[in-house]
């Protein structure tokens, strides 16, 4: 994956994107489970429910049904995306606490407000980071969190979110995590941090009934 976009995906937790529902068999090893990281699941609902806050929130930004198929069609892998976010977070949170990392609130309040500043409003903030990241406005606070952890972290290192060295220090965190996603969301790639597509035939991609499939 490019550096750039990388670095996106761990300062923002989350692409703009949205996914199909996918059907196919679970992963025997872990019912019931998206992902398995550090031997803690990650289970098919809680992403579910993940998905349907974003969902939620673009339900309501745009009421209108052409507006809302719109933001459906841009947004074409947001369920496993929020799963690589989620991994994701988890391997930033370690590697951050075993650097001996920490984030207050005060100091996640501080970053808010100035961003809040900058957009033109706590709302205007929240309709950003929906539109552009696929975060609901609900999750903009720990969003910010894991932005000022990556940051600190990459202090701690001596460089910055966009070098080699931050992201070999995730790849060490992923390693010790021992990440495992079920093959209908794809793989982890160890080296990249990151979720790589698993070459699965007998998985098939549906749309939910009244939602245009993504093209």
């Amino acid at each position: 994956m490019h550096r750039r976009r990388r670095t996106a995906l761990v300062l923002t937790a989350a692409i703009a994107a949205a996914a199909p529902l996918l059907t196919a068999c679970g992963n025997d090893a872990h019912p019931g489970a998206a992902a398995v990281v550090d031997g803690r699941r990650i289970t098919v609902a809680q992403l579910e429910d993940r998905v349907s806050e974003v969902r939620a929130a673009q339900r309501a930004a745009v009421p209108d049904e052409a507006q809302y198929a719109q933001a459906i069609s841009r947004t074409g892998s947001l369920t496993r995306d929020t799963l690589q976010s989620m991994v994701l977070d988890q391997v930033l949170h370690r590697a951050a606490q075993d650097a001996g990392v920490t984030v207050t609130r005060k100091e996640v309040q501080r970053m808010r407000t100035g961003l809040e500043q900058q957009a033109g409003g706590a709302k205007a903030l929240e309709t950003v980071w929906l539109q552009q990241y696929g975060i609901a406005p609900g999750r903009v606070d720990d969003n910010l969190r894991l932005q000022l952890e990556a940051q600190k972290l990459a202090q701690h290192l001596g460089t910055d979110t966009g070098q080699p060295a931050f992201w070999k220090a995730l790849s060490q965190t992923s390693k010790k995590l021992d990440i495992d996603l079920n093959p209908r969301y794809g793989t982890w790639d160890v080296e990249k941090s990151s979720r790589a597509e698993a070459k699965t035939p007998w998985v098939r991609e549906v749309a939910p009934a009244g939602v245009p499939q993504a093209t």
